[in-house]
C-alpha cells in the first residue's frame, strides 16, 4: 500500500510540527484530521493565540480538533469518525492508550533525539547543556510507557562548538520532516523493522526533564565549558539568566544571556566578577576562567549585542553577576 493512500491524523504543537505537516501536506499525503492543543491567553493583553500548528491547519483547511482532554467521551468519538489508519504525533502532549492504539497501524511519534537517550520533554536543550557532541531525531511507535517505544528510523547530525539550541532545532525540524514522511511511507508498505530500545542500551541512560526558571539560572561557579554549554542550551529559548548586582546600593537586574565565547583560563577575583573594555568586551569570570558575554538582555529591553548595550549601560562597572 502507498503511504498516500492512507488516511492519517497528524498532532502537534509549535512550529517543529508545523514542518511534519507541512511536508505531508506538500505530499499530498491523505491528512483527514489535525489535533492540537487549545488556544491559550498570552501577552500582556492576555488575548488567546493559536498554536502553530493550527494557524497552517486553518490556512490549508484542513479538520482541526482542539480537545481540553484527550480521554474526553466526545473526542474519542470524533477521533474515531476520522477512520484514521495511522497516528503522527511531533511535539505533542502524552495519549492515552485508547489515543494511540486506536489506528490499525497504530501511532509514531518524532523525537528530537537519538534514542533511547534523551528521552522527555526537553531533549535538544539537554544534549546541548550537557555537551553532547551528536543529536538527532528518531521515529518510533507509541507505547505504555512515554518514549520507551520500537524505534523505526533514525537521522543523526553533529552538534558543532557554537551551535546553540536554536541551531539545531531549525535543523532537525526539516530533518524530521522527511523522516516523518519515510516512516509513513515504510508503515504503508510493510517495508520496516521495529527496533526495541533494550537491545540499543548499551550504556546508563541520560533524560531529559521538562525545563523550569530554576534550571535556567547561570551558577557562575561552575567552569567555562559547562556554563557555555548551559547558556547555549537555553539559547534561544527559554535563555539563560542571572542577576546583575550593583555593589554599592545592591540594584537587582535580571538579565538574560543568549551566547558567549570561552575567553581563556586565568584567576579572577570571584566568580561573576565583571571586567569590561567598556566598548565591546563583557568578560565574566567562571570557576576555572573567563566567559565573554555576546549577546544580552536586560528585563525590560530587547536583546543587544554587547558593544550596544555597553554604550547605554555605562554604569557596567559598578555591577557584578550572582
Amino acid at each position: 500500500m502507498n503511504g498516500k493512500e492512507l488516511r492519517i491524523v497528524f498532532m502537534g504543537t509549535p512550529d517543529f510540527a508545523v514542518a511534519s505537516l507541512k511536508a505531508m501536506i506538500d505530499g499530498r499525503y491523505n491528512v483527514v484530521g489535525v489535533i492540537t492543543a487549545p488556544d491559550k491567553p498570552a501577552g500582556r493583553g492576555n488575548q488567546l493565540t493559536q498554536s502553530a500548528v493550527k494557524k497552517y491547519a486553518v490556512e490549508n483547511n484542513l479538520p482541526l480538533l482542539q480537545p481540553e482532554k484527550l480521554k474526553n467521551p466526545e473526542f474519542i468519538a470524533e477521533l474515531q469518525s476520522l477512520k484514521a489508519d495511522l497516528q503522527v504525533v511531533v511535539a505533542f502532549r502524552m495519549l492515552p492508550e485508547v489515543v494511540w492504539n486506536m489506528p490499525r497501524l497504530g501511532t509514531f511519534n518524532l523525537h528530537g533525539s537519538l534514542l533511547p537517550q534523551y528521552r522527555g520533554a526537553a531533549p535538544l536543550n539537554w544534549a546541548v547543556i550537557n555537551g553532547e557532541t551528536k543529536t538527532g531525531v528518531t521515529t518510533f511507535l507509541l507505547d505504555q510507557e512515554i518514549d520507551t517505544g520500537k524505534i523505526l528510523f533514525k537521522h543523526e547530525i553533529e552538534i558543532g562548538e557554537n551551535d546553540t539550541v536554536g541551531d539545531i532545532h531549525d535543523r532537525l525540524m526539516d530533518i524530521g520532516a522527511s523522516l516523518v514522511v519515510k516512516t509513513v511511507d515504510a508503515l504503508a508498505d510493510g517495508n520496516y523493522t521495529p527496533i526495541p530500545q533494550t537491545e540499543l542500551i548499551s550504556d546508563s541512560i541520560k533524560h531529559a526533564p521538562k525545563i523550569f526558571k530554576e534550571n535556567c539560572r547561570v551558577e557562575w561557579q561552575n567552569d567555562v565549558e559547562k556554563t557555555r554549554n548551559l547558556i547555549r542550551g537555553l539559547s534561544p529559548y527559554p535563555t539563560a539568566w542571572s542577576l546583575l548586582v550593583n555593589s554599592e546600593n545592591g540594584e537587582e537586574i535580571q538579565t538574560k544571556i543568549y551566547f558567549a565565547e570561552k575567553a581563556g583560563n586565568g584567576e579572577n577575583t570571584g566568580c561573576g566578577t565583571i571586567e569590561t573594555d567598556g566598548t565591546k568586551n563583557l568578560l565574566v569570570a567562571c570557576g576555572n576562567g573567563w566567559l565573554n558575554i555576546t549577546d544580552i538582555q536586560l528585563a525590560g529591553k530587547k536583546r543587544m549585542k554587547t558593544d550596544e548595550f555597553l554604550r547605554g549601560f555605562q554604569q557596567i562597572g559598578k555591577y557584578k553577576f550572582v
